[in-house]
């Protein structure tokens, strides 16, 4: 993953705010704002509720030591993120999500940084794991929060201590074991998500 890169500057009419709370109930203590950065995300139904609900559920699930902590879900494309993905990883493919730590983590501001999500490759890679695409949209928006959160998957223990939050967090939406082996014997996603 990489270590940081520059927030993309980017304003936009989707651009929603994630973290506000209506007079009823309690301000998320994780809160993301959900930017339309590039792509066609329009035909995948309602993808700023879907995003929410998964950062809600990752807040439940996995207890935070800070309240409002605060990051950005960038919508975008292939292309934008294969740019990206060159750059920072020295891959020369898109991936389906990638997450950017914030650089400096400034204890006033708690923003973790920016995840940002590759429409058509999570698009292709539902179909071809025959998922529902909130599903997987879901399951790499957790995991992309988990990385700015500070874990990852370089070793098989990190990667089961990821996974095990992941699966709890998917489990509140309804969404079954992303890693369980399927009937035809092969894992459904590690070999997918970054």
């Amino acid at each position: 993953m990489p270590s940081a890169a520059p927030s993309p500057n980017v304003t936009s009419p989707e651009s929603i705010d994630g973290c506000g709370a209506t007079d009823s109930e309690a301000p998320s203590r994780l809160c993301v704002d959900v930017v339309h950065e590039a792509g066609d995300w329009g035909s995948q139904g309602s993808v700023v509720e879907a995003v929410t609900e998964a950062t809600e559920a990752l807040a439940a699930t996995y207890e935070l030591e800070r309240d409002q902590l605060e990051a950005c879900v960038a919508l975008s494309s292939d292309e934008h993120v294969a740019r990206l993905n060159k750059t920072y990883r020295g891959k020369l493919a898109p991936t389906n999500v990638l997450s950017f730590p914030a650089s400096t983590f400034r204890p006033e501001a708690n923003f973790l940084g920016d995840v940002i999500l590759a429409g058509e490759t999570v698009v292709r890679e539902a179909e071809a794991l025959d998922l529902p695409f909130k599903h997987h949209l879901q399951h790499l928006v957790v995991h992309g929060l988990l990385h700015l959160l500070g874990f990852d998957h370089e070793s098989d223990k990190d990667a089961q201590t990821m996974e095990a939050i992941e699966i709890r967090t998917l489990a509140r939406l309804g969404i079954a074991n992303p890693y369980e082996t399927t009937a035809s014997g092969r894992k459904t996603e590690r070999a997918k998500t970054p």
